[in-house]
């Protein structure tokens, strides 16, 4: 990408609370790498997973209330960092394709949802408009040696005619941008698995033997650590390994980074913006392995 692109910030609400780390690093990392992010004035909540479990119509003009507002900013693309806020927006305008189906969302609205705002996910911006030779030309840090396994989660990439964007089933992007930082990324043969969602609440069981499968594949590769593009993805792998490690009768101790906090780490960026403190398993060890920077981030 030649010179700073502007797009339309769709935050999320878990960017605001439990995952602030990845919304501190996505803006760091963003400007780092020449995209500027316009935050869409008075956003709302997509409805998360519950809205469209719901009432699909509702759930549409939740993210069209959202889509509207980006047009009257005059921004032709949306893009989130969040797979769950990816797929809501994506699905609503996929939806709202059938004339009926738009009708009936528009009744809910003061203004006809807009037609002609695109939908992305932070990782296809930076992977497809900036891409791995421009950033390995930006990394002072190079994280030479890491060994990470890439996990996507199940949302980022499927269904793959709603989301249009790498391989539904062996999505390579996140792997080609940490190669590009100097990573040894480990062969990951579940990276879209569901790690078990929200059951970490009504159902632990399902978590726990759901994302202590990722964690033992991760370790039997020899990973040092797991990289996530996904707040409830990384939230199931970090915060609650320990009732992992209890239910499955292991001990790991294995940091979960979201991308853009290695992708910042490598650009040089000061670790204090990019919110390692948050994190539930200690970083330190595998922080420590990362070489300092050879000069300043340009």
């Amino acid at each position: 990408m030649s010179e700073a692109r502007t797009y339309g910030y769709y935050p999320g609400c878990s960017g605001m609370g439990t995952s602030m780390e990845y919304e501190r690093s996505t803006r760091a990392v963003c400007e780092a790498l020449g995209i500027k992010l316009v935050e869409l004035e008075d956003w709302s909540c997509c409805g998360s997973t519950p809205a469209h479990t719901v009432d699909h119509v509702l759930s549409a003009a939740l993210s069209g209330r959202n889509l509207s507002i980006a047009e009257s900013m005059g921004l032709d693309t949306v893009i989130t960092p969040c797979p769950s806020c990816l797929t809501n927006l994506k699905t609503a305008t996929h939806r709202m394709e059938n004339p009926e189906f738009r009708s009936k969302v528009d009744k809910l609205l003061d203004k006809p949802a807009p037609g002609g705002v695109a939908v992305k996910s932070v990782l296809q911006v930076i992977f497809e408009d900036v891409g791995p030779d421009a950033i390995r030309e930006k990394v002072v840090r190079p994280l030479d040696g890491l060994a990470l396994a890439p996990y996507y989660g199940c949302l980022m990439n499927r269904p793959p005619e709603v989301m249009q964007f790498d391989d539904p089933e062996n999505p390579t992007s996140m792997d080609e941008i940490l190669k590009a930082l100097g990573a040894d990324v480990v062969p990951y043969g579940l990276k879209v698995e569901c790690c078990g969602a929200s059951h970490g609440i009504a159902q632990k069981d399902v978590v726990t033997t759901l994302s202590g499968r990722l964690l033992d594949l991760a370790y039997a590769e020899k990973a040092v650590a797991m990289v996530t593009a996904c707040p409830l993805c990384q939230m199931n792998l970090d915060l609650r390994q320990g009732q992992i490690n209890s239910a499955n009768k292991t001990n790991y101790k294995m940091p979960i980074f979201y991308y853009t906090q290695l992708l910042g780490i490598a650009l040089g960026l000061p670790e204090k913006e990019l919110g390692f403190d948050k994190l539930a398993v200690n970083p330190a060890p595998v922080l420590k392995a990362i070489q300092e920077p050879s000069h300043a981030a340009s």
